[in-house]
């Protein structure tokens, strides 16, 4: 068959992963009216937005400022080395709607800052936060907790990754256990392209169970996975009744 000449029904994309148990077509339609914010399309937000795109989320809006460095291309998957020197945005927004040209893919050649993080917010429905900088991570995790939308932090240093679920209003956020950054924090950082590809994942697969409910997103618990010897830890958190960011929700 010619794909390229016949007229695919959206689910036609989607019939192995409705297979998945509690997943169904239902399911997929929510992820099709969905609109999920990436910040920043690098080690981690490249693979996440790529497996967004993968699982048919409606509309992906990727914010990333900035040129292709050659160090970039050992973890950043969306981008190609006749890229060199171009916008990341551009790249990443051109490769997936190669691979998916059903979706509405938005790009923005700006990092997360004060000035559009409530525009960019308000548009979404569930934002992934995937910037090296806790400030910027803080910035969107406050703005998720004040307009109540989903938000998956997801992080990764040398061999090790974390990632926080955050339902606002009903579990712990960001600032609750990180309420500022830390002392001496750099972006520089040790990377090896499979950790922060694997983080990406873990973070997908918990926002699509946030999305439709196919399965109890991991709330209240900061995961950290070790990679060295494959250890995964899920370590309970509480709201923090002081947080700067969601104490005042009750």
């Amino acid at each position: 068959m010619n794909f390229k000449s016949s007229i695919l029904n959206y689910h036609d994309y989607y019939t192995w992963q409705q297979d998945v148990t509690g997943f169904s077509s239902e399911a997929q339609d929510i992820l099709r009216n969905m609109t999920a914010l990436v910040s920043r399309v690098g080690g981690l937000g490249g693979p996440l937005a790529f497996s967004l795109a993968a699982a048919g989320v409606g509309k992906i809006i990727l914010a990333h400022d900035g040129e292709l460095r050659p160090d970039d291309l050992n973890r950043q998957i969306l981008m190609k080395h006749e890229g060199l020197g171009k916008p990341r945005h551009e790249q990443a927004g051109e490769t997936l709607r190669r691979f998916n040209p059903d979706l509405n893919i938005e790009t923005i050649g700006e990092n997360i800052m004060e000035s559009n993080v409530a525009k960019l917010i308000a548009q979404s429905d569930i934002v992934f936060a995937c910037a090296p900088l806790f400030e910027e991570r803080l910035l969107m995790n406050r703005e998720c907790v004040s307009q109540n939308k989903f938000f998956v932090d997801t992080a990764m240093y040398n061999t090790e990754g974390q990632l926080l679920v955050v339902r606002p209003g009903e579990s712990a956020c960001l600032a609750c256990i990180t309420p500022e950054p830390p002392l001496g924090w750099k972006r520089r950082f040790p990377v090896l392209g499979a950790v922060s590809a694997m983080m990406a994942q873990m973070g997908v697969l918990e926002g699509l169970k946030l999305l439709t409910g196919y399965a109890p997103a991991h709330t209240n618990t900061l995961m950290h996975m070790d990679t060295t010897n494959m250890d995964l830890r899920k370590i309970k958190i509480q709201r923090h009744p002081d947080c700067p960011h969601c104490s005042h929700l009750g």
